[in-house]
């Protein structure tokens, strides 16, 4: 009976331990659980990030920043900009944003910045904006304006030097397809040092081959309401750019209270710096999510 009693006590005290040990596995694996969920929860959907390419340029221009973003698991999307006008690019750009679902980091280059400073204005979904080699303008101001504004820019002389104007179907008086010389011609040093300065040569010739062009009555056309006076940007500043003198660029994000990065780049950082360009914009997604 004594026997028989010592092990009726040894199985309670197993039993008991046995108990302890599981509640010990399963009440921490829970607290995990839990810690997990709202750790996700606080992080929120990844937002869209929509690319616009600028004058000169189409949406390939974004394919190196584009495979690194999609690597990360961002959608990412890069419609065609027109190259028509601020009004007419920026309500397209409104009109493609509409059917997005979440929030969005809009990134422009170059005169994409004044399309994206319009389209994102009063758009609740838009987050953050990321300017990269671009016009960040205030209200009234023009393309033509901002490149004139400090010394430096390749595309401030005399049209002809620069330019080849194509008249296009239905064209007001006086407007005209602009594409940027591929030669040097005086003063001007060519697309390759205008353009796409420190892009390779053979890669430079490519894109002065595909370039699409920009409407001269878009030069002149003023910028609405900016966005950037209501959602964070984020600057991305070439010091080598010859397209808009890198102290004007300063001197816009500065204005916007943007977060600003240098870079040792031309105007085609999107190409020759792609790893610094999505590392912004990895930044502003990330601070989109926490907003």
């Amino acid at each position: 009976m004594r026997f028989r009693g010592r092990r009726l006590r040894k199985s309670r005290v197993l039993a008991a331990a046995c108990t302890m040990a599981i509640a010990a596995v399963v009440v921490p694996a829970t607290q995990v659980v839990a810690q997990v969920t709202t750790t996700a929860k606080d992080r929120g959907p990844k937002p869209t990030i929509v690319l616009v390419h600028g004058a000169w340029a189409d949406a390939s221009s974004w394919n190196p920043v584009i495979s690194r973003l999609q690597h990360d698991g961002y959608t990412v999307d890069a419609p065609p900009n027109p190259l028509r006008g601020v009004d007419y690019d920026a309500q397209t750009l409104k009109n493609y944003l509409a059917t997005i679902q979440g929030p969005v980091v809009l990134v422009g280059h170059s005169y994409g910045g004044m399309v994206i400073t319009n389209a994102a204005a009063g758009n609740p979904h838009v987050k953050a904006l990321v300017y990269d080699d671009a016009y960040i303008p205030a209200q009234g101001e023009t393309v033509f304006q901002i490149n004139a504004a400090q010394p430096g820019s390749c595309v401030t002389a005399d049209p002809s030097t620069f330019l080849n104007l194509v008249q296009y179907p239905g064209s007001p008086q006086g407007d005209y397809d602009a594409y940027l010389k591929v030669a040097p011609n005086g003063a001007y040093r060519g697309f390759a040092d205008c353009f796409a300065n420190g892009v390779p040569s053979a890669q430079a010739r490519l894109l002065a081959a595909g370039q699409r062009p920009f409407a001269v009555s878009a030069g002149s056309e003023p910028s609405s309401t900016p966005a950037w006076q209501t959602i964070r940007s984020w600057a991305v500043v070439g010091t080598a750019d010859h397209v808009i003198p890198p102290a004007e660029q300063l001197a816009m994000a500065t204005r916007a209270g943007a977060h600003i990065t240098k870079v040792n780049a031309g105007h085609l950082s999107l190409i020759t710096r792609p790893g610094v360009v999505t590392d912004v914009i990895l930044d502003a997604a990330r601070a989109a999510v926490r907003s």
